[in-house]
């Protein structure tokens, strides 16, 4: 079964529709929610409606392959190209669109048909991180311990993306700190949820359209059935289930950083033929000006984070294992995002430093994309493990 780079028709609705969203919607409003940071971007309200209401049929097409031939592009491929057009608009504000945040996705990965139907409305944040460590999600010491029909979850979380807005947040909790990793498990807690408090939001380099709390639980009682997977810990399987969710996440946040790299290199394409430097590919780029060499190289190594990408989802969608080419396109896409908008600033001189146009604000954006759902260390350890064959005890 191979991959065809040619995406389906069945997607022509979904990129006009995001792209059209991202233009009219994001981009006037991009400056304005970046200085207003902290401040709940209403807009995205009835665009929230308009979402909700496409996904049914998007669901239905994704569940008929009609298009697809001998593979399928389905909800991973969508979701990749849905993330990509928005964040060509702004990235903060994709993060702040409700209904759609991170623990979403981790409900979708892991969850048994009973919870994704309790959980099919909701807008769930993701809880991982905690003051005592980044990338390392094995360190995870925030509790959960069974009371009867109900967890009891201790400790706290930080950089929690839309933490005060969600309703829900996907929190990762260890129900036995004896057994290590094997014990991490996932939990659906409702903000509500008596003992959940926010306890502060951070303030930012990027993406401040986007709130990310601190939040804090203090004997909070979560039902049983709120457990996401199994309650079993299984020592041998260790917490692949919980970890199960990057294979989905990592490739849309490589992809946002593949639709924030696509705006600035629009943006310095135009600012190089505005000055003069018209961009030819049938001439070797060492025979042009300095700067068409350099956006010439940037733009391939946008390409290729690209198909890292379109692979690490299409693998998803085609039920193939793809933990090493989720981590590879994040890791590709995540140092590539960042280098071309440091560049396009760099190239652009006063006008990429100024608030004059978006390429400051972008360079700011992108170093968030280099850095969650694990840094490029951790990407770059997780590889190493897969190509050598090595465990995480043989190589840290």
């Amino acid at each position: 079964m191979a991959i065809n780079l040619e995406l389906p028709k069945k997607f022509d609705s979904t990129v006009e529709r995001t792209h059209l969203a991202a233009e009219h919607i994001f981009r006037p409003i991009s400056r304005k929610y970046d200085k207003a940071e902290h401040e709940y971007p209403t807009e995205l309200d009835d665009l929230a409606k308009l979402a909700k209401q496409g996904r049914g049929s998007e669901k239905a097409a994704d569940s008929s392959s009609s298009d697809d031939g001998p593979s399928v592009n389905g909800a991973n491929m969508r979701g990749l190209i849905s993330a990509l057009e928005m964040s060509w608009g702004d990235v903060g504000l994709l993060l702040s669109i409700p209904g759609q945040g991170l623990g979403n996705a981790a409900i979708a990965a892991v969850a048994n048909p009973e919870q994704l139907e309790k959980f099919s409305d909701v807008w769930a944040a993701m809880a991982i991180t905690e003051p005592s460590f980044g990338s390392d999600s094995a360190a995870v010491s925030t509790t959960a311990t069974r009371d009867g029909d109900d967890y009891v979850v201790n400790g706290e979380k930080i950089f929690v993306t839309a933490g005060s807005r969600a309703d829900h947040v996907v929190v990762w909790a260890t129900i036995d700190k004896s057994v290590g990793r094997a014990a991490i498990k996932s939990f659906v807690v409702p903000m509500t949820t008596e003992g959940v408090t926010v306890a502060r939001l951070e303030h930012k380099l990027g993406i401040k359209a986007s709130d990310t709390a601190v939040i804090r639980f203090e004997n909070a009682r979560v039902p049983a059935e709120n457990l996401l997977g199994s309650p079993e810990i299984d020592t041998k399987k260790a917490f692949g289930g919980v970890m199960q969710t990057f294979d989905n996440t990592r490739p849309v946040v490589a992809a946002m950083a593949i639709g924030l790299g696509r705006a600035a290199l629009e943006e310095l394409r135009r600012m190089l033929e505005e000055a003069g430097h018209e961009i030819d590919y049938d001439r070797p780029a060492a025979a042009q000006h300095a700067t068409v060499a350099e956006f010439i190289r940037l733009e391939s190594e946008w390409e290729a984070s690209w198909l890292h990408t379109l692979r690490a989802a299409w693998m998803a969608d085609n039920k193939q294992p793809n933990s090493t080419e989720a981590s590879m396109s994040k890791a590709k896409a995540g140092r590539t995002v960042t280098e071309i908008t440091n560049k396009a600033v760099e190239i652009g001189a006063t006008a990429g430093f100024s608030e004059t146009s978006l390429l400051e604000k972008w360079a700011r954006d992108s170093k968030i994309l280099d850095i969650f759902e694990g840094t490029q260390q951790i990407q770059q350890l997780i590889i190493a493990r897969r190509v050598l064959g090595k465990s995480s005890t043989d190589l840290k």
